[in-house]
């Protein structure tokens, strides 16, 4: 689903319309789709202080509007979500504390 996904914001980066919400963002540049990652990371930490299965069918459509906006925004900076997995393969086995401090963010 991801792939599909990224293929719809690259078609829409490369093919904008007036209708589209997601060339609307990409149009905004990171200033844009900046502000909307961090207004949907934020609803995730909202939702998963929700009880119950409501609660977690809420984090879970908060997720999507995260990851959907995380897209478009590698998608705006010539990326995909690839390029991430390669990072989390690259970290993968390591201590997070150990990964940190060898970046000098320890």
């Amino acid at each position: 689903m991801l792939n599909r996904l990224a293929a719809v914001i690259e078609d829409r980066k490369r093919n904008p319309s007036d209708r589209s919400y997601t060339a609307r963002l990409l149009n905004g540049g990171t200033p844009s789709i900046g502000a909307k990652v961090m207004e949907e990371a934020g609803e995730v930490v909202e939702a998963a202080h929700e009880d119950g299965d409501a609660g977690r069918a809420h984090l879970a459509e908060e997720s999507a509007d995260l990851v959907y906006h995380l897209l478009v925004l590698l998608a705006h900076r010539g990326l995909t979500f690839s390029d991430v997995e390669r990072v989390l393969a690259r970290r993968f086995g390591v201590s997070g504390i150990d990964e940190k401090e060898s970046r000098g963010n320890g």
